[in-house]
């Protein structure tokens, strides 16, 4: 049974897609901790960050950093974090959240509630600034 990041590359589920290649995709957290928290994900279904080809992770990194340095430009922060926890879906997957703190990072913390235009505003930004 595909996975939800599965569904979503295939678009069988909407999302906030920023960016793709023809191995990766980016898209919005839609429960976020911070305003431009993105995914980046393998287009092929690999349970865990490190059962990525050795290859494919590194572009993957390569390929989050260019993502990364789009969101800087959009969303005020001190810098970019980034965390692989992996536990929530069995799709590996880089998150990307604007912090000021390292506090920002914890998972814990209650969600944003943004509405649809928010994403999309914030969607096209970061695309923009690719």
């Amino acid at each position: 049974m595909a996975t939800l990041f599965t569904k979503i590359v295939n678009g069988e589920i909407p999302s906030y897609k920023i960016a793709e290649n023809d191995k990766f995709f980016v898209f919005l957290d839609i429960n976020p901790l911070a305003k431009g928290h993105t995914l980046v994900i393998p287009k092929k279904e690999v349970d865990s960050i490190f059962n990525v080809e050795d290859t494919d992770l590194a572009e993957m990194i390569v390929f989050a950093k260019k993502i990364a340095l789009a969101i800087e430009k959009v969303i005020p922060c001190k810098k970019i974090g980034m965390t692989v926890i992996g536990l929530e879906v069995p799709h590996a997957h880089i998150h990307l959240i604007p912090i000021n703190t390292i506090y920002d990072m914890d998972f814990k913390q209650p969600k944003l509630s943004l509405s649809s235009e928010e994403f999309q505003e914030i969607c096209d930004k970061i695309k923009a600034n690719l």
